[in-house]
């Protein structure tokens, strides 16, 4: 069975309440040969999830920004896909599962769009209160 588009996931259902942790991790492009480039493909970050009872990690494009919310700021993500990446070995072949989302927003605002200067999006936050 092929799933192309991964598993679409119900995101009360299976994650519950979401608050953020941390920054786990940057993945840096490649060049064709395998040179580390300074450019970031994607972020993996680390979130509590009551639905799961513990931490999840999931990964965004870095088209995305850098998240900084509080630690245990509830966070909601857009679009979450679950998706595997299999590796042949002998006699066995393992598969990993990992979650990629189009973005980690402030719970309530996934459908409002993402500010692109943070410092203004701050400022328009503190007006909207």
């Amino acid at each position: 069975m092929r799933l192309a588009e991964g598993i679409v996931i119900d995101k009360e259902a299976t994650f519950g309440e979401l608050k953020f942790s941390a920054l786990r991790r940057e993945v840096h492009e490649q060049s064709e040969d395998g040179e580390m480039l300074d450019g970031i493909k994607e972020r993996t970050y680390d979130l509590k999830s009551r639905g799961q009872g513990g931490m999840i990690q999931v990964s965004i494009p870095a088209g995305a920004g850098e998240k900084m919310f509080s630690y245990n700021e509830a966070v909601e993500l857009v679009n979450p896909v679950l998706d595997t990446v299999a590796t042949a070995g002998f006699p066995d072949v393992e598969v990993d599962w990992y979650l990629k989302a189009d973005d980690i927003v402030k719970k309530g605002n996934a459908g409002k769009p993402p500010f692109k200067d943070f410092k203004k999006g701050m400022e328009q936050e503190k007006n909207d209160k």
